[in-house]
């Protein structure tokens, strides 16, 4: 097997992998469509991968990096990924939110047209196109990348991976690998550090799952135990005023033939 046909198997496979992530989502916006409301749900990480795909769409672009096209394709679809869940958002969101995020929605979609035009026009040097717009794009999928810090960190002070799925922190692993081992077929320094640090933040979520699995379900289950305890008392407590009030009302009763 050639580089070139191991290096385009990879990329296909990651980009299934993506696909995948790009569309976990979907649950959260199904929710948002039945209830006819986006409640307390923030549009911040759509609008943030929206930013990302779009740069590598930039990047992945002939003319600033020739050979790309599987970079391309999946940060084409995630765009258009993105684009869908934040119509949703503006569909069911009140007028203040629906144009704060239309206004950033515009200012990405003006901003990344203005790398691209500016990028082509002054810079001619193909290596040099790519080493700007992939500067920004390790940056921005960095960002990505890091953003489940705060959740990694809320589970090292609980002691609970409640929050932290699983099937996600794995998908996310799968996902870097490919990409990294994408850019090592073929040296490419802009999708390898950001990927490169994807693997590394995904292996530290695994391992933090496995050490607070068993205090998770130990948590779960006490709290379980805790509400049905609750349950128990609310019950008993109904039962208890019912016999309360048979009790006043045969007192009552008893009292009434006494006077007739």
């Amino acid at each position: 097997m050639s580089l070139d046909t191991a290096r385009t198997a990879v990329g296909i496979i990651g980009n299934v992998i993506s696909l995948c992530l790009f569309l976990s989502p979907v649950p959260t916006f199904v929710q948002i469509w039945k209830k006819k409301s986006v409640e307390q749900f923030k549009p911040d990480p759509y609008l943030a991968t929206l930013l990302n795909c779009m740069a590598w769409v930039v990047y992945g672009l002939p003319v600033v990096h020739p050979n790309s096209t599987l970079v391309l394709t999946i940060n084409g679809g995630g765009t258009v990924i993105q684009l869908v869940y934040i119509a949703v958002y503006l569909a069911y969101s009140d007028r203040k939110r629906r144009v704060k995020v239309l206004s950033l929605v515009l200012l990405e979609v003006a901003f990344v047209v203005l790398l691209l035009v500016l990028v082509v026009s002054l810079v001619h040097d193909l290596h040099k196109r790519a080493a700007i717009v992939g500067v920004l794009c390790v940056v921005f999928c960095t960002m990505i990348y890091v953003a489940p810090l705060s959740v990694m960190k809320m589970v090292i002070k609980t002691r609970s991976v409640e929050y932290m799925p699983f099937y996600l922190s794995l998908a996310s692993l799968g996902n870097g690998a490919c990409w990294t081992a994408y850019a090592l077929i073929r040296i490419d320094l802009f999708i390898i550090i950001p990927n490169g640090i994807g693997v590394l933040l995904a292996m530290v979520q695994l391992i933090l799952y496995g050490a607070f699995y068993k205090s998770t379900q130990r948590q779960i289950a006490e709290r379980k135990a805790g509400e049905k305890g609750r349950e128990v008392n609310l019950a008993q407590v109904v039962v208890d005023r019912e016999e309360d009030g048979a009790s006043i009302s045969k007192n009552k009763a008893g009292n009434g033939g006494g006077a007739m």
